[in-house]
């Protein structure tokens, strides 16, 4: 065999370990289709991975010159568990300019830069996440001045937002844990206190029960009273206008006015001064025609009918109901 075919032997088996990567790179929605990945076989090429939540790190699989041994590098560093690598990172092809920029510290066009105060170091960890939520912000904000022109843009905004609820659920979680010793020690009070004070109330309740009957009785009593007082004052006032003597007709007025202040109701209590029971009289709606009043409500545009109208309606949107007077609206937006 010559040197010449030797050497075309060996350059077609470099461009067969090439193949594998540049037909992933060319279609990614191909891997593990007709691209067959296979966990002891890792393929020549470029790509990236990272941990969850982390940011991407650029990866590359290849033979060094004249030798027929994969080599691996993860940042930079290189990787003995090639194919656990392999594994991790063989659906993320990257172009080798994506792979060169990422490695001079450029990072990768659809990711955001990692925040200033990521990883900074502080043992508080409510003031590092407050840290590296300023970081965020302070990057963010440069990238909110201008357009999304690009899908790599559109990208980095969805990973952006991601990062922000993903700090927005830790801090949740520090609170979380940050509280519970202190709820913990309010429900041990409450579990101590909260039977005593329902029971010092009940009792109360108990014995205004207890009176009411005959809180009641001596209510029915005053108004009967008042009633009466009410018709005799009727009575001399007409008498008065009746009298033709003048001090007859004086005399008739008096009397009146006495019998009118007779008549005014006194409440029913019990106790005295700062511990006292009494009977309260108030008012409460008693619905009869709930078609007519929920239309007054309607017409009077009452401000917490509309509102309850409008959950209702959602609701009904939601389930699929549909509902006379309600229309149903598409609205898109991004969450």
């Amino acid at each position: 065999m010559s040197d010449f075919q030797n050497a075309g032997d060996l350059a077609l088996a470099n461009l067969n370990r090439w193949a594998w990567y540049q037909k992933a790179l060319a279609n990614p929605a191909e891997i593990g289709k007709s691209l067959i990945v296979h966990e002891s076989d890792p393929q020549q090429g470029y790509y990236r991975t990272r941990q969850k939540g982390g940011q991407w790190e650029p990866v590359a699989i290849f033979y060094p010159e004249g030798s027929d041994q994969l080599v691996a590098y993860r940042g930079g560093r290189e990787i003995r568990d090639i194919n656990t690598l392999w594994v991790w990172c063989c659906r993320y092809p990257i172009a080798f300019e994506a792979y060169e920029k990422a490695m001079a510290g450029g990072g990768f066009d659809d990711e955001p830069p990692a925040a200033v105060g990521h990883n900074s170091g502080v043992d508080d960890p409510f003031e590092a996440i407050k840290l590296e939520l300023a970081g965020e912000k302070e990057t963010a904000e440069g990238f909110l001045k201008g357009e999304v022109k690009s899908q790599a843009d559109a990208d980095k905004a969805g990973i952006w937002a991601k990062r922000f609820t993903d700090l927005a659920k830790r801090i949740d979680n520090l609170r979380e844990a940050v509280k519970a010793p202190h709820l913990a020690k309010c429900r041990e009070i409450d579990g101590e206190y909260k039977p005593v004070e329902a029971e010092a109330k009940d009792w109360a309740t108990k014995l205004k029960r207890h009176v009411e009957p005959f809180l009641l009785e001596q209510k029915r009593k005053a108004d009967e009273a008042a009633r009466k007082a009410r018709e005799e004052a009727e009575r001399q006032r007409r008498e008065a206008m009746q009298a033709q003597d003048e001090e007859a007709k004086a005399a008739a007025l008096k009397a009146a006015q006495e019998a009118e202040k007779a008549a005014e109701v006194k409440n029913a209590s019990a106790g005295r001064t700062g511990a006292r029971v009494s009977i309260r009289t108030e008012k409460r709606a008693k619905v009869v025609d709930y078609h007519a009043a929920a239309k007054a409500l309607v017409d009077a545009n009452h401000k917490d009918m509309l509102a309850t109208i409008d959950q209702l309606a959602q609701r009904a949107v939601k389930a699929g109901v549909p509902l006379a007077g309600v229309e149903v609206e598409t609205v898109e937006k991004v969450v």
